[in-house]
């Protein structure tokens, strides 16, 4: 094996442990939000994205980016979160082809009451996993990132 191949693996070691460590979390999310508050990850992703905007809204496309979604299945959750009555569209102003979607009070306040789930569910999960050997590099540069 020359260089470029162990370049290529390590590459690749380094991709399925951020896969590993991903999964670890979102499916430790995906439980925890689901349980405690009726939210998918997605869901509390979009909701989340929605809220750190400046006039608290998203063009549709920016939207989908945020929860790399396709704008297809981003029009479908913006639905279902529409009928529940987290959030709203409003047309653009300037362009009345472009919709923002904007947070209800009641998106609001359910982000505000998932958000300690969020970040203790993430806090544990990555505690745990820095006793993984294969994950615990990965976590601890997740924290020196933090830290600088």
């Amino acid at each position: 094996m020359g260089i470029r191949d162990d370049a290529v693996e390590i590459r690749a070691r380094g991709w399925r442990t951020l896969a590993a460590l991903h999964g670890l979390i979102e499916t430790e999310l995906e439980r925890c939000l689901q349980r405690e508050h009726g939210l998918s990850v997605v869901e509390f992703t979009v909701l989340d994205a929605l809220s750190r905007q400046d006039g608290w809204h998203m063009r549709m496309r920016q939207l989908a980016r945020a929860a790399a979604l396709s704008s297809s299945a981003t029009t479908r959750l913006v639905t279902r979160l529409e009928d529940r009555g987290l959030l709203t569209r409003v047309l653009c102003d300037d362009d009345r082809r472009g919709i923002y979607t904007e947070l209800t009070d009641t998106g609001e306040k359910l982000l505000a009451e998932a958000h300690p789930t969020h970040d203790q569910v993430l806090e544990e999960t990555l505690a745990e996993a820095r006793e993984t050997p294969e994950l615990a590099p990965l976590v601890s540069a997740l924290y020196a990132e933090v830290s600088v």
